[in-house]
């Protein structure tokens, strides 16, 4: 076993870990089940991928993000690591090779998206592999109390049962006590173990304004922070129309959603990443993986739904920890909208049953079918053609994703992939019998190796251009030796795509129990509300109000949030009398010690107010109790 700085070193070039890592780490290695908590940008992910190269085997990481998965995979295969992921936009002989290949090859990284550990094939494989640790990204989505509960989740236990001495490692960057005790719970963890970071920010100032005229605010906050940012906004039209604004003010800037094909986000990515675009206007289709360190503001011109999701994205900005600014704009109207839509995102029961059948029929599933089987989703088709309200539909399958009927995968580009599951003997006897194909073949075995074992990745415009013959005259050749059975070919795809988990069931009797569903409206609109009382509270510091959400109650204020600011303000006006007045009132309210009650006043300089308190001590208004804290004299 290599030791874990010198893996650190070696592929990731690291001469020491950051805050908790290597704490996490050596409790992997102790073979500890670990909770890590660590805020978004906090290195979650050489957390699990040192521990699991410092050991021989493999490590199993669940993530239900595919293009996260493919950005890790990414990044693995460049540092020199053996990494696959599988995903639902593969097929059946494809996961086969993928797995043989982690049960006999060198792969150090196995990614699976959740729905898939429902597979007995999947299941059956990984009870052969040498794993040497599983990994739970994005831990929270296991708990139905967590603000993004994915019903698939709960099939990671199951992992516990294939190798029952193999610890796990689950992570998060959101998670309130609730969550916490219930993610220990739903893993099996043999005895609670939660490594947390503080999710403070030191460097990161929380700024809300109520505006009216958001665009004007926007424009101030651009040109005060200097410096990269990100605008979240609800639609995609704002995207549109807000980049634009900031480009007619002189700010370079684009916009990204999902309704970009993939070569269109990523390159919109790249040029922000590589700083020739300044700021990027974004639905919160945008950030998952994205890890760019010098974003100097983040700004959202909508309400999130929650403060989970508010404080995961505006924690995208001072990951360099340098200073940076995360602001929420709102006004009346953003909290009847965000009230609206919560109304409007659980839709009845009436309308959930009509969205499965819709999708049934489009599909073509006959009741009883379709298990384990994954189509191309087309939410615009689907609405036109059965008369559907589109908003309705989007969480009617949110809904049922959730109740486990069936996963959804993020819209991210899959490349044309090509096999070749004949016998060589085979293909050569057919290339006997047609030699109008001889060439071609060959070209396919010379371009792209190892063809006979497993998947490759190609480009259908780059084969036409080597074999000197249009496109459409390509896939033409290669849908005809596919019907030969002498390849499997897959053409690239950048949409959504839908996986039923199991047979599709008659959707007049599909089972969704009402309970569940007003339970799950309960949690939600109390994070609404969460969210709500966050934007209109004008007295308590926005990052003690965040830090108390996710359980941290004993913090102090930052001294650099909009509240706190507004605070200084007053003090440093104050005259003795209202200085006087101001402590008294802070020591009535808590125990505080002299040092204490000095650093909570806000007041500077210090030296004023420690001979503040010395004067009130000695003129009887303020006295030290038997703990030495400071209280007002009765």
């Amino acid at each position: 076993m290599s030791t874990i700085h010198a893996v650190l070193k070696q592929y990731w070039g690291f001469d020491s870990f950051r805050s908790l890592q290597e704490e996490i780490v050596q409790s992997v290695l102790d073979g500890k089940d670990t909770l890590a908590l660590l805020p978004t940008g906090g290195g979650k992910s050489i957390c699990f991928q040192v521990p699991a190269m410092a050991k021989d085997g493999i490590c199993v990481v669940v993530s239900p993000l595919i293009a996260l998965m493919h950005d890790q995979v990414e990044n693995l295969v460049k540092r020199g690591i053996k990494a696959i992921a599988i995903t639902s936009a593969m097929s059946r002989r494809e996961i086969d090779i993928a797995l043989d290949n982690c049960i006999y090859g060198p792969v150090k990284f196995l990614y699976l998206s959740p729905e898939r550990l429902q597979s007995e094939l999947v299941q059956i494989r990984i009870r052969k592999m040498k794993v040497n640790l599983f990994a739970v990204d994005e831990a929270h989505c296991i708990s139905q109390w967590g603000y993004d509960f994915r019903p698939p989740y709960l099939q990671i236990a199951v992992l516990r049962e294939l190798h029952p001495k193999v610890p796990v490692l689950a992570l998060t960057a959101t998670a309130t006590p609730v969550v916490v005790k219930d993610i220990q719970v739903k893993l099996a963890f043999r005895r609670p173990n939660v490594i947390q970071k503080s999710f403070s920010r030191a460097n990161l100032a929380y700024h809300v304004r109520n505006a009216d005229n958001k665009y004007d605010r926007l424009l101030k906050v651009a040109n005060g922070a200097q410096g990269s940012g990100v605008v979240y906004v609800r639609n995609r039209k704002k995207t549109i129309d807000i980049a634009r604004f900031l480009h007619e003010q002189g700010i370079s800037a684009t916009f990204y959603h999902a309704g970009l094909d993939a070569a269109q986000r990523q390159q919109r990515q790249k040029l922000w990443i590589d700083g020739q675009i300044r700021v990027i206007v974004a639905t919160n289709a945008f950030g998952m993986g994205i890890d760019k360190p010098d974003v100097r503001f983040v700004v959202h011109m909508d309400l999130p739904d929650s403060p989970e999701a508010y404080f995961q994205e505006a924690g995208r900005a001072g990951r360099d920890e340098q200073k940076a600014f995360a602001v929420a704009l709102w006004n009346n109207n953003d909290i009847s909208e965000l009230e609206r839509n919560f109304e409007r995102s659980f839709p009845s029961l009436e309308e959930i049953r009509q969205t499965y059948q819709a999708i049934s029929n489009y599909y073509e599933i006959p009741v009883g079918s379709g298990e384990g089987q994954t189509y191309i989703l087309d939410q615009h088709l689907l609405c036109e053609r059965y008369k559907l309200d589109p908003l309705t539909v989007f969480n009617s399958i949110r809904f049922l994703e959730r109740e486990g009927y069936f996963a959804v995968s993020d819209a991210v580009y899959q490349p044309s992939r090509l096999h070749v599951p004949a016998k060589k003997e085979d293909l050569y006897r057919f290339q006997v019998a047609n030699p109008m194909y001889d060439e071609f073949i060959k070209l396919l075995l010379r371009s792209y190796s190892g063809l006979f074992e497993q998947f490759a990745k190609f480009s259908e415009t780059q084969l036409a251009q080597r074999a000197s013959v249009t496109k459409d005259e390509v896939i033409r050749r290669l849908k005809e030796l596919e019907k030969h059975k002498l390849i499997t070919y897959i053409p690239a795809t950048d949409r959504p795509q839908m996986t039923f988990l199991g047979p599709r069931a008659d959707a007049k009797t599909l089972h969704i129990s009402p309970e569940h569903l007003a339970e799950r409206k309960r949690i939600t609109g109390e994070r609404v509300q969460a969210m709500i009382t966050y934007v209109k509270s004008t007295h308590r510091c926005r990052s003690r109000q965040l830090l108390a959400y996710f359980g941290e109650t004993d913090t102090n204020d930052c001294g650099i949030c909009d509240v706190c600011l507004e605070r200084k303000k007053v003090v440093l006006q104050m005259n003795d009398d209202e200085l006087a007045d101001h402590l008294l009132r802070l020591a009535a309210t808590e125990a505080l010690s002299l040092q204490e009650l000095v650093a909570k006043s806000g007041v500077e300089p210090e030296e004023r107010v420690v001979e503040m308190i010395r004067w009130m001590m000695e003129n009887g208004i303020i006295q030290y109790d038997s703990e030495q804290k400071i209280m007002p004299l009765s």
